[in-house]
């Protein structure tokens, strides 16, 4: 139990062309913490090598304070990542790299133990220039893995994890990635009911954890831009229970099935049972994390014939069993089946099962609806998840 009344300092550094979400987004989840609970409070400062920062979207942050000359034992040091193609006018990389040779030439000097080192998405390659992560385990953007090898030949790499917690050093894969962290922080300091209630007030779909991968299955093999396979995936990612014979499906996306096979080993890197086995795998994952459904009621609404086909599909993909992931999810979750919306995670943004169930049975597809569809009947953009 935490201590009543207890105050975290918290010091937000700006490195030049700030990723405002990589920065919003972990300090939106203190503030609603801060907010929803008096157990703990932050105390959050804000310090750049500069007056005013760029940000990545053309807007300039003002009202920082500079870097300071110590900082306080207990303080939690944020480092969001920064983008190098920012919106705005022209920049000045002389200026820039001067700033961020300036705060890892102030977190060399000023880290000490006792600090927490927060790192979201290339905020960590300033750590590691700082010589902060040789001896730990990090992560960060999966784009930006090799880089940070490079910046920390001492240091443990992970990649594709959202997050990784090692002693006082938190690193996270950057972006939405900075919100999972700082939620698991949240939880650490003032109790998991508190990152709950920020996750609601945040509408967070999942609160994901650090064995997580960055690449969600429902977007995998979607990197290409060949319009007849992004059509394919649409689909079955919109009806995943559906039976994909290669004559519907090819018929669906406009190519014969021999074609349809050879784009999606070309362009997908995968074959179209195994797109179909992939989506079908992870929206049995959310079922069986999120629901009380047993296994065999699982396996149908995910599109198996039964639970020992789902199984050795599963092991295809998974070195442990199914129930792993009900193991690890202890609170109840109910048998609402509206509540898991895998099912509509189908890699276009404009596709959504809004608020409604996400079951569609293959025997008894929606009335009406057509898997190249919305359900506002818009026509999907197969471009929409690059």
């Amino acid at each position: 139990m935490t201590e009543p009344g207890r105050r975290i300092p918290v010091l937000v550094l700006l490195p030049p062309r700030a990723l405002l979400l990589d920065l919003a987004g972990p300090v939106e989840v203190l503030r609603i913490a801060g907010a929803v609970q008096d157990r703990i409070t932050f105390d959050l400062r804000y310090a750049a090598p500069q007056g005013s920062i760029r940000s990545s979207i053309g807007l300039d942050l003002g009202g920082a304070g500079p870097l300071p000359l110590e900082i306080a034992p207990g303080t939690v040091v944020l480092l969001p990542g920064a983008t190098e193609h920012p919106l705005g006018p022209k920049r000045d990389p002389a200026a820039e790299a001067a700033a961020e040779a300036e705060i890892v030439a102030w977190l060399r000097a000023s880290i000490r133990p006792g600090h927490t080192v927060v790192t979201v998405c290339e905020g960590a390659l300033l750590a590691a220039r700082a010589g902060l992560l040789d001896g730990y385990a990090c992560t960060t953007h999966h784009g930006s893995c090799a880089r940070l090898r490079a910046a920390a030949p001492h240091a443990n790499v992970l990649e594709n994890r959202l997050f990784v917690q090692d002693r006082d050093r938190f690193s996270s894969a950057g972006v939405t990635a900075g919100i999972d962290l700082m939620l698991h922080l949240v939880a650490e300091w003032a109790g998991p009911a508190t990152a709950v209630a920020v996750a609601r007030t945040l509408v967070v779909y999942m609160r994901r954890g650090p064995d997580d991968p960055q690449l969600s299955p429902w977007l995998e093999g979607r990197s290409h831009l060949h319009l007849v396979v992004h059509r394919a995936q649409d689909a079955i990612g919109a009806d995943p229970v559906r039976d994909w014979s290669p004559a519907t499906l090819g018929k669906l996306a406009g190519a014969s099935p021999r074609n349809l096979a050879r784009l999606f080993r070309l362009h997908a890197g995968m074959t179209v049972t195994e797109a179909v086995n992939r989506v079908r795998i992870a929206r049995a994952g959310d079922l069986i994390a999120q629901t009380d459904l047993g296994l065999e009621q699982v396996a149908e609404r995910a599109g198996f014939a039964s639970a020992r086909h789902m199984r050795r599909v599963w092991g295809q993909f998974h070195a442990t069993a199914p129930s792993t992931l009900r193991s690890k999810s202890p609170v109840s979750k109910g048998r609402d089946l509206s509540r898991v919306q895998g099912g509509a995670l189908m890699g276009s943004g404009k596709a959504r099962h809004r608020g409604q169930s996400t079951w569609v049975s293959a025997r008894s597809p929606a009335k009406g609806l057509s898997p190249l569809e919305t359900h506002d009947g818009e026509p999907l953009d197969p471009d929409g998840g690059l």
